[in-house]
């Protein structure tokens, strides 16, 4: 399987994102901490932040209501199984940023919850004690010395960093069950990732409004939760009252 997957690695990216992958590794520590808010494309963010909000207003927030008809333990059991199904992509960037412990926790939980957990609905690896660390590949540029770089909203994802985006679009590439997996059960995969999204939605639908809705300056507001959080989360601030609630990040 790992030859396959090196195989399939050498197709998807292209030589010279191979190359700034491997470039990459020669970085020598973790980037330092930013601070202040580096915003230069502001007015095209704005312009994006609002085409996000109307998204949300039309579309997404409709449609998560109507996902939560459906019954809790359903809800959960996707949600389950999109998080299975993201825990390859832990593994690989586990072992990229040199933390083998974090990745051998994510291939337990893989092991464990893909095979007891009838291939992810369940979660019985952490019942007992296996929780894991989820990661992405924009941490793993953080530890290889990359800077946070600029602020920036996408269209659909919402708040980035130029660091993130980029790590989002690595963790595309090597996820290895996008890799391996047929074009039909990686579809079943996109959709119960999506799905989770809206349980996300609906289960944090209060916070979501106050923030986007409810705010004097809704992107003023997002851009600070969201660099202020991930900064937590990749240990740039030991200051516990910069932490906010991430109404996305599962409990």
């Amino acid at each position: 399987m790992v030859s396959r997957y090196v195989s399939l690695l050498a197709d998807r990216l292209p030589g010279a994102a191979f190359g700034l992958v491997m470039l990459s590794l020669a970085a020598c520590g973790p980037a330092p901490a930013p601070s202040g808010i580096n915003d230069p494309r502001e007015a095209q963010n704005r312009e994006v932040h609002e085409l996000n909000k109307s998204i949300d207003r039309a579309l997404v927030n409709p449609a998560s209501n109507a996902y939560g008809e459906i019954p809790g333990p359903l809800r959960q059991g996707v949600q389950n199984f999109a998080g299975n199904l993201d825990l390859p992509g832990d593994v690989v960037n586990g072992l990229l940023q040199g933390r083998p412990k974090n990745a051998l926790d994510s291939t337990l939980r893989f092991v464990i919850n893909s095979t007891v957990g009838l291939a992810g609905l369940f979660d019985p690896a952490k019942a007992i004690g296996i929780s894991g660390k989820t990661t992405d590949f924009g941490e793993t540029l953080h530890v290889w010395g990359f800077a946070e770089g600029a602020y920036g909203e996408l269209p659909l994802i919402g708040p980035s960093t130029t660091r993130d985006t980029t790590g989002r679009i690595v963790d595309a590439a090597l996820n290895p069950l996008r890799l391996l997996l047929p074009s039909k059960e990686a579809s079943v995969a996109t959709f119960a990732s999506t799905a989770s999204r809206l349980g996300d939605r609906y289960k944090f639908g209060n916070t979501v409004d106050s923030i986007l809705y409810d705010s004097a300056d809704s992107y003023a507001q997002e851009r600070l939760l969201y660099l202020q959080n991930r900064r937590f989360e990749l240990g740039q601030t030991t200051n516990e009252d910069e932490q906010f609630f991430d109404p996305y990040k599962d409990n």
